[in-house]
C-alpha cells in the first residue's frame, strides 16, 4: 500500500475518467496541465462521449485500458465514484485522486455513501486522495492531478513538500510560496480524507528525497499514533516539518472533574505535543512559509546565540527585543570582535549588539561585509541576521556582497530584505539566501530553526527511552468515574509517586487515632466520588492543631458536604500529614481521543485555572523533556527563588513528572483523568498533597 501512494505521487501513467474536451471545465483542466506542463508519462483519457482528444486516444472505461495505470483522476459526479473505484480495484489501478464532492461535507447521506467509497477501495487496493479534494501536484515531473488555480500558472519544483486538509486555502498558501520563490516539489489536498489522511499523506511526501522540508495545514487530526510515527520519520530523515493548524480556541473537555480535563482544550494539548515531538508550529500561513523558507536555506544553528547587522537601528532594537521575547539570546561581543568592529565602523555607527554600519557601507562595501564576517567569528553568535531595505540601485553590489558570505561564513545567516525588489529577491532565491520580508517575521523563523535544533538534539539523547521506557506495574480498582482516594493512592505510591501520609477514618474516633499516629498539625478532608472539588465544598481544613480541634473540624467538614450538596455520598474523612514546601505545582493526566495519553504539569494551588500556566505533553515523557515543560511555563522563574525564597529542586519536580507520565502510559485506556494539586516542591524534593483519578471500566 506505500507503493501504492508512491505511484500515486509519481506515476508513469494517468488516467483521467471522466475527462472533457473543453478545458475550462473543471474535468478538463487536469488533461490541459498534463499536456502544458510537460508531463513524460502516459495519459489515458476515459470518457466514452470521446474518440480521442487533442489527438490522445480516449477510452470508453477503465476496463478498455491497454494496462493499469499508475493513477487514475476520479472527475464524476458522486453518484457514479462507488462503481468507478469498483472497476479501478477490478483493473488493478492502485491509486486515485477523488474530485468529486457530496460526500461527507454533505451530511448523513453523504458520509454513507463515502464510507461505501472507502470499503470499495480497500477491497479493491485502491489507495484514495479525497473525495472532495483538488488533488496533488508533482512539480518535479509535470503531474498534474489537479483543477487546482495554482497550476495556471508557473509551478516551480523546489524542495518543500506541502500537504493541506484545504483545498482553496491550500492553494492560496501555494501561490503565496510562489510569490516568495520558494518551490513546492510536491503538493497534495487530502480532501475528506476518507482513506489517504494527513499523516500518511505527508509520511509519503517526505519520503521523496528531492523533498527537504515538510509544511501542513491542519483542520482536524484523526491518528495521534500516525503523527508521533509521522514525527520520528521526520527527524530520522533530518526534514523538518512545519505545521500549521486551525481552531486555536475551540472548546475542549467542557464536562471534566478534574482541573486536568477542565485545561485540556483540543490546541492546548496540540500544541505541547507536536513540540515535543520535534514539529515546528506556526501561526498562521506566512508565519509557516517564513519558517519553511528559512529552513529550505539555512543550515541549523548550534546555540541561540544571535548576531544582528543592521543599517538603522531601530531595527535591530526591534529585532533584539522580539529576540529576547522568544527565547533567542543576544550576547555581548567579545572584545576582539568590538574591535573588529570598529575598525571598519564609522564612528557615529554602532559596534555592540546590534551593529548598526549605517548607510555608509554603499559607499564602502567592505564595510558590511566585514562587519558580518566579524560576528559570525565571535564565539557567542551561533546565527546571524542582516537587515536592510530598498536598495534597488545596488542590487548587483548587495548580492555580491551576500554570494562571498555565504561562499565563506562557518556559521548560518539570514537576511531581512524590507521591500525588496522582486529582482532582488530572485537573485538571492538563485543564491541559496533566506530573505525574509520584515524585522518580526525574521527572527520568528530564526527560533523556529533553534526550536527544531534542540528537539534534534533531545530526540538523539532520548532514543533508547523512546524505545524501551520503563512504565510501572500496579493494580487500580475496579471503579468507574472518580475513585476512592486510599484505592487511588495505592496505585499511585506503587508507581513510585510521593504523596502525603494519610488514612480514611469513617468516624471522629478514627480520625482521633490516625491524626495521633501521623502526628499533629494535619489537615481534614472529605471524602466523596460526588464532591471532587473539596475545597468549593467547604470539605477541607488545615493545620488542625489538637485532638479538640480535630473533632470540632470533623463535625464541621459533614455538614458543610452536606449543605454543598445534599445527595452527596459521604465516605468518611481523611486525615493527612501537612506536608510542607515552598511552591504549589499542579501535575496531572488527560485521555485525548486522538492524541493518547497526555502529562501536564503547571502552576498550581486553587488559582490554576485562572492563571492557566500548564503545559500538556504525550505520556511517556523523559528528564530532560519534563525540565523543558517546567522551564516553558510563564511563572518558571518562580523556580529559582523570587524575593529572597530559595530556589526550589527542580530536577525532583521533573523526576515527578516523569514518574506520573510513565504511570499514564501503562495506564492508558483506564485513567480518563488524574489531578494532583497542589504538588508541593521545595528544596529537598516534592510531594503530592492532594489527588483526584476518575477511572473508565476496564476493558
Amino acid at each position: 500500500m506505500n507503493d501504492a501512494l508512491q505511484r500515486m505521487l509519481s506515476p508513469k501513467s494517468i488516467a483521467i475518467v471522466g475527462v472533457s474536451s473543453d478545458f475550462n471545465k473543471l474535468n478538463g483542466r487536469p488533461f490541459k496541465f498534463l499536456l502544458d506542463k510537460g508531463y513524460a508519462g502516459t495519459i489515458y483519457p476515459v470518457n466514452p462521449k470521446y474518440d480521442s482528444i487533442e489527438g490522445i486516444k480516449c477510452y470508453a472505461s477503465i476496463g478498455d485500458l491497454p494496462e493499469p495505470a499508475d493513477l487514475a483522476v476520479v472527475a464524476v459526479p458522486a453518484k457514479f465514484v462507488l462503481e468507478t473505484v469498483r472497476q479501478l480495484g477490478a483493473a488493478n489501478v492502485p491509486s486515485a485522486v477523488i474530485f468529486s464532492s457530496g460526500f461527507g461535507e454533505m451530511g448523513a447521506e453523504g458520509k454513507a455513501l463515502e464510507a461505501e467509497v472507502a470499503q470499495a477501495a480497500r477491497d479493491g487496493g485502491v489507495r484514495i486522495c479525497g473525495p472532495n479534494g483538488l488533488g496533488l501536484i508533482n512539480a518535479f515531473e509535470g503531474v498534474m492531478a489537479t483543477f487546482s488555480q495554482y497550476a495556471d500558472a508557473d509551478t516551480p519544483a523546489g524542495p518543500v513538500g506541502f500537504v493541506t486538509q484545504s483545498g482553496a486555502f491550500g492553494t492560496a498558501i501555494a501561490a503565496l510560496a510562489r510569490r516568495r520563490n520558494l518551490g513546492f516539489g510536491l503538493f497534495l489536498n487530502t480532501g475528506n480524507e476518507a482513506d489517504v489522511d494527513f499523516v500518511a499523506g505527508m509520511a509519503a511526501v517526505l519520503d521523496d528525497p528531492r523533498i527537504t522540508v515538510g509544511a501542513g495545514y491542519i483542520e482536524g487530526l484523526k491518528d495521534g499514533d500516525g503523527l508521533a510515527a509521522l514525527a520520528e520519520q521526520a527527524m530520522v530523515a533530518e526534514k523538518p516539518l512545519v505545521v500549521t493548524k486551525v481552531g486555536r480556541f475551540g472548546a475542549g473537555a467542557r464536562a471534566a472533574a478534574s482541573h486536568t480535563g477542565s485545561l485540556a482544550g483540543e490546541d492546548a494539548i496540540f500544541d505541547g505535543v507536536v513540540r515535543q515531538l520535534g514539529l515546528v508550529r506556526a501561526r498562521n500561513e506566512e508565519n509557516m512559509l517564513d519558517i519553511v523558507q528559512v529552513f529550505a536555506h539555512t543550515a541549523l544553528p548550534a546555540g541561540r546565540g544571535i548576531g544582528i547587522v543592521t543599517q538603522s537601528g531601530g531595527a535591530g532594537v526591534l529585532m533584539a527585543d522580539r529576540a529576547e521575547e522568544l527565547g533567542l539570546e543576544v550576547p555581548r561581543l567579545s572584545a576582539e570582535t568590538t574591535t573588529a568592529l570598529e575598525a571598519v565602523i564609522p564612528a557615529f555607527g554602532a559596534t555592540g549588539n546590534p551593529v548598526d554600519v549605517t548607510g555608509q557601507f554603499l559607499a564602502d562595501p567592505k564595510i558590511l561585509l566585514d562587519s558580518v564576517k566579524a560576528i559570525l567569528e565571535d564565539p557567542s553568535i551561533d546565527i546571524a541576521v542582516i537587515w536592510l531595505q530598498l536598495m534597488e540601485g545596488y542590487v548587483e553590489q548587495l548580492i555580491d556582497i551576500f554570494s562571498e558570505i555565504k561562499a565563506t561564513a562557518k556559521k548560518p545567516f539570514v537576511v531581512c530584505w524590507v521591500a525588496a525588489s522582486d529582482t532582488a529577491l530572485a537573485r538571492m532565491s538563485e543564491l541559496g539566501i533566506a530573505t525574509m520580508r520584515g524585522a518580526d517575521p525574521t527572527i520568528e523563523a530564526i527560533a523556529g530553526l533553534v526550536q527544531y535544533r534542540e528537539a534534534r538534539d533531545a530526540w538523539r539523547v532520548d532514543r533508547d527511552f523512546r524505545q524501551n521506557p520503563a512504565l510501572p506495574s500496579f493494580d487500580l480498582p475496579e471503579h468507574l468515574g472518580v475513585a476512592p482516594t486510599v484505592a487511588a493512592a495505592k496505585a499511585l505510591i506503587a508507581a513510585g509517586i510521593p504523596l502525603a501520609r494519610h488514612s480514611l477514618c469513617l468516624n471522629v474516633e478514627e480520625a482521633c487515632g490516625a491524626a495521633a499516629g501521623i502526628g499533629y498539625p494535619v489537615a481534614m478532608k472529605i471524602e466523596s466520588q460526588d464532591l471532587p472539588h473539596k475545597t468549593e465544598a467547604g470539605g477541607v481544613i488545615l493545620n488542625v492543631l489538637d485532638e479538640a480541634s480535630l473533632r470540632e473540624g470533623y463535625a464541621q467538614i459533614i455538614q458543610n458536604a452536606i449543605a454543598f450538596n445534599a445527595n452527596a455520598r459521604i465516605d468518611g474523612v481523611i486525615v493527612q500529614e501537612m506536608a510542607e514546601g515552598d511552591l504549589e505545582i499542579v501535575i496531572g493526566l488527560k485521555q485525548d481521543p486522538v492524541l493518547g495519553m497526555v502529562v501536564m504539569a503547571g502552576i498550581g494551588g486553587v488559582f490554576v485555572e485562572v492563571l492557566r500556566d500548564v503545559v500538556f505533553r504525550r505520556a511517556p515523557v523523559t528528564q530532560m523533556q519534563a525540565i523543558e515543560m517546567l522551564n516553558s511555563l510563564k511563572g518558571s522563574i518562580m523556580f529559582d527563588g523570587v524575593r529572597g525564597a530559595s530556589a526550589v529542586d527542580k530536577e525532583a519536580l521533573a523526576g515527578l513528572i516523569v514518574a506520573v507520565s510513565c504511570f499514564g502510559a501503562s495506564a492508558a485506556g483506564r485513567i480518563r483523568e488524574l489531578d494532583l494539586n497542589p504538588v508541593l516542591v521545595g528544596t529537598d524534593g516534592a510531594i503530592v498533597v492532594d489527588w483526584l483519578m476518575v477511572l473508565d471500566a476496564p476493558a
